[in-house]
């Protein structure tokens, strides 16, 4: 049973579609210089206009307080138009007279890029009145910007209840895969968590355990599950003000029959710095001064079994200090492994988050994962179980 209206569930001729999607790209002296998250919505602007459709593209960038020249989305929309090989008309405001005009000046399967919203305080606080006058320009709105779905804003969440509401091609993927990896994945599911804080990761950690049937714990937030269960970790980096929490976290995993995998040995050094002279240690030996900052080659070893075991991979966050050489080893070791695995077609492999995506990036292996997401808070909320006010205002009712 399908759970969301999509594209497939409307005839887009003629009508005005505005369109919310996330532009909200890296820019390096006025130019883009990661254009990910444009090729992401392509697709969906692509068909609308195909389709004869008039796409008005809906879009924050950067946390403006009020109207700023710098957070203006005008060459992000020249960029977006080289992607799409179409051009994109601009227009300065995202409401009232200047956009309606704008608007009123398109013909079928034209595209329009509306001005930055967070120009706008309204648009944060999801004000009725500002979500009218954005909804005055458009029949029908489509979400395609799943990155910002965990924001109950005007443009991501507000017009779903004024206008026809629907999924778009980026939405929808993202929905199937994230479906695919927690809501009804193929058992047994593992998840793969790192980076450097727990309590970042508490409620995470909390929703999977009940989900998952393996659960590996790496990075800076692995020293502190090993600290509380009284390992000595030298002059890591740890919370060990949460050792209680990482206790319960083990407690509920244990409850619920989900294995917590933690690391078995670890690459210690004595200075944090790429290419420091370093050493694998065990955990009974690791020394006093020394720094852990990746999985040891035992550990890596029983990460690339547990993902042998599993059908489904959910994986958020480095296994140690990737940023520098050697640290990066056991991350970029176990996500060629998982590449292989899918590519085999013996794994479903879903994984998200900026650091995330850098490693995997890093590894040549982006690419060869089932899914990945370019979503940050949202992916992370959504896979601590929380409800997305900007996919929730989608679902069939």
């Amino acid at each position: 049973m399908k759970k969301f209206r999509t594209l497939d569930d409307v005839d887009v001729k003629g009508k005005r579609v505005l369109l919310r999607v996330d532009l909200n790209v890296p820019m390096d002296n006025g130019q883009v210089s990661d254009a990910t998250r444009l090729e992401r919505v392509a697709p969906t602007i692509t068909e609308i206009s195909g389709k004869g459709g008039k796409v008005i593209l809906l879009a924050h960038f950067g946390r403006p307080k009020g109207r700023d020249a710098k957070d203006s989305l005008k060459p992000v929309a020249a960029a977006l138009a080289q992607v799409i090989r179409k051009p994109v008309a601009f227009a300065e405001e995202c409401t009232g007279e200047v956009a309606a005009k704008a608007v009123a000046a398109m013909k079928d399967g034209d595209i329009l890029c509306l001005e930055n919203t967070r120009f706008h305080k309204e648009e944060e606080k999801n004000d009725p009145a500002f979500a009218a006058e954005l909804a005055k320009l458009g029949d029908i709105w489509v979400n395609d910007a799943f990155s910002a779905a965990h924001r109950a804003h005007a443009s991501t969440e507000g017009l779903g209840h004024i206008l026809p509401a629907y999924a778009g091609r980026t939405m929808q993927a993202e929905l199937d895969a994230l479906g695919k990896a927690l809501e009804a994945p193929t058992k047994p599911v593992i998840a793969i968590i790192g980076g450097a804080k727990v309590s970042t990761k508490i409620d995470l950690l909390e929703n999977l355990v009940s989900k998952v049937d393996a659960l590996v714990i790496g990075g800076g937030m692995a020293n502190t599950f090993l600290h509380a269960q009284g390992v000595g970790i030298g002059k890591s980096l740890a919370e060990k003000d949460l050792a209680a929490t990482a206790l319960r976290i083990i407690d509920k995993a244990e409850a619920a029959n989900c294995a917590i995998i933690l690391p078995v040995d670890a690459v210690v050094a004595f200075q944090f710095a790429a290419n420091a002279p370093s050493h694998a240690y065990g955990l009974d030996a690791i020394p006093a001064d020394g720094m852990i900052l990746d999985v040891g080659p035992q550990s890596v070893a029983r990460i690339h079994a547990a993902i042998d075991d599993a059908a489904t991979l959910v994986w958020n966050g480095p296994l140690g200090a990737f940023e520098m050489t050697p640290f990066d080893r056991g991350t970029m070791v176990a996500a060629r492994h998982a590449a292989e695995r899918t590519k085999a077609k013996k794994l479903i492999s879903v994984a998200g988050g900026g650091d995330t995506v850098a490693a995997l990036n890093q590894a040549g292996v982006a690419g060869d994962f089932s899914y990945v997401s370019t979503a940050g808070g949202a992916f992370l909320e959504w896979m601590e179980g929380k409800p997305l006010p900007g996919v929730e205002v989608l679902r069939i009712r």
